[in-house]
């Protein structure tokens, strides 16, 4: 056989070739169509004009092929001479894998295109389109989970610009910019938390997850699961499958530790291993993995008293305490009142949008209370005043009747004299001072203990355990 009868015969081959899978592809496909060089439909079978909402293919030549099909990518397969060989078209009922390639003249100019669309013929093709639905399921999942342990507040939520405020908020930012670990000290109330929200959402972590945990509101026979998550069946009624504790949750992010002195001792030496190794083990499992986390660290006790005490580890405390940032009381920064309570209020518009506002009057009344729950006594105060009121104008005759009883400022007084009673040292005049202390605090707040450790600035475990101690009951 010659070269020239191969030739030819290959030619011949080609178009058979092309042609045959032409009429395959319209055959068994849901719809073909044919565009010019303009993107103008030229062909279009019967079955996919009437898929368009066409009576009769004839209606679609000549029309710019978006018109008939809406999404259609043929306009740009004609000016970029590329095909796309496998996409996917949405369609309003169920979406249309589609096929698009370039047609060209002999001279290789593109004169045109041509476009399948295939769906229920080609089953082959039905895993490709699960498995892109199953996939799209789990990114809107997992967008879904990231964004709910995003940062909610900013710098800009920590409203002050007394020179306390300031200061905090330097402090806070030169945290955000370093990975070592922050401790927040402050009463109830200050904004422990709405601060460790600000230095995550401002440090290089800001897109990973945030996670919080309570060490005083979880029981201790369930702290360390919490934390350190459990191993498949580790211990009757675990989850067979295991759980992830919040250490796993936030890896590669921020884990807010709150009320990190109320911690127990057993799971401080825990925390220290994963501070100093980087690497935990689950509850019930051997297999070590590994941490990588930011700690932030709150807590409303004396850590230094704690320490001198034994009921905090001093190695942990000295872990912990890299960047210190003490957040003064609200009796402390008073200057903050009015910026506080505008922004407050703001935030209270009801769905008439009223504008509430506070007289001269009622803000000298708040200057005057020593505010033992701090900002959060404060939102609430304006609260319950705004939902009893029926005024925008909120003046003192309003904020007492929703405060009740003012508990004044303490006065600045002079030192007083203090000496020891005979056979009494150091431990045990301190001993006897606290129990003075906290039994008059209680008889103030008429034996409430959730309301006499607010006013101590103590969690409430840690003022049980101070009472017990002491030999004081509620």
């Amino acid at each position: 056989m010659s070269d020239n009868h191969s030739l030819s015969d290959y030619q011949s081959v080609r178009q058979l070739a092309i042609r045959s899978l032409f009429e395959i592809f319209e055959q068994f496909s849901e719809g073909t169509v044919i565009v010019d060089r303009d993107a103008r439909i030229v062909w279009i079978n019967q079955r996919y004009a009437q898929r368009f909402g066409l009576d009769d293919a004839e209606q679609a030549i000549g029309r710019p092929v978006e018109q008939i099909i809406p999404g259609s990518l043929m306009r740009e397969v004609v000016s970029s001479g590329r095909p796309i060989l496998l996409d996917i078209l949405d369609m309003a009922k169920d979406p249309l894998v589609v096929m698009r390639v370039p047609i060209r003249d002999d001279a290789g100019a593109v004169i045109g295109g041509i476009g399948f669309a295939l769906f229920d013929e080609l089953r082959t093709l039905s895993p490709l389109l699960t498995r892109y639905q199953r996939m799209q399921a789990e990114l809107a999942s997992t967008r879904s989970l990231l964004q709910a342990r995003q940062a909610k507040y900013s710098f800009g939520h920590f409203i002050g610009t007394s020179p306390g405020s300031l200061e905090v908020k330097r402090r806070a930012r030169r945290g955000a910019a370093s990975e070592a670990p922050v401790l927040l000290l402050g009463e109830t109330g200050t904004g422990k938390e709405l601060l460790a929200h600000a230095i995550h959402a401002s440090s290089p972590r800001a897109d990973k997850p945030f996670v919080s945990i309570n060490a005083a509101a979880i029981p201790e026979s369930l702290l360390e699961a919490e934390f350190f998550g459990t191993a498949p069946g580790a211990f009757t009624g675990a989850d067979r499958k295991g759980r992830p504790g919040k250490l796993q949750i936030a890896q590669g992010g921020t884990l807010f530790l709150d009320e990190i002195g109320d911690m127990p001792l057993a799971l401080q030496s825990k925390l220290l291993r994963v501070l100093q190794e980087k690497e935990f083990e689950p509850v019930g499992s051997n297999e070590v993995l590994r941490s990588d986390i930011r700690l932030i660290a709150a807590t409303s006790i004396d850590l230094n008293a704690a320490v001198r005490e034994g009921r905090f580890r001093a190695d942990l405390f000295y872990r912990i305490n890299v960047l210190p940032i003490e957040i003064p009381p609200l009796r402390k920064r008073l200057d903050d009142l009015p910026a506080l309570c505008e922004a407050i209020l703001d935030g209270l518009r009801d769905d008439h949008q009223t504008l509430y506002e506070l007289d001269a009057d009622g803000l000298a009344l708040l200057a005057q209370h020593a505010w033992p729950g701090n900002v959060r006594e404060l939102r609430n105060l304006l609260e319950r005043t705004v939902l009893l009121g029926d005024r925008p104008q909120i003046d003192a005759a309003a904020l007492h009747s929703a405060l009740g009883t003012l508990q004044p400022l303490p006065a600045a007084t002079s030192a007083p004299s203090v000496t020891l009673a005979a056979g009494q040292d150091f431990y045990a005049a301190r001993e006897e001072f606290e129990r003075q202390l906290i039994r008059s605090v209680l008889a103030e707040q008429a034996g409430n203990v959730d309301a006499a450790a607010r006013r101590l600035g103590l969690g409430r475990s840690t003022l049980y355990k101070k009472m017990a101690a002491l030999g004081l009951s509620s």
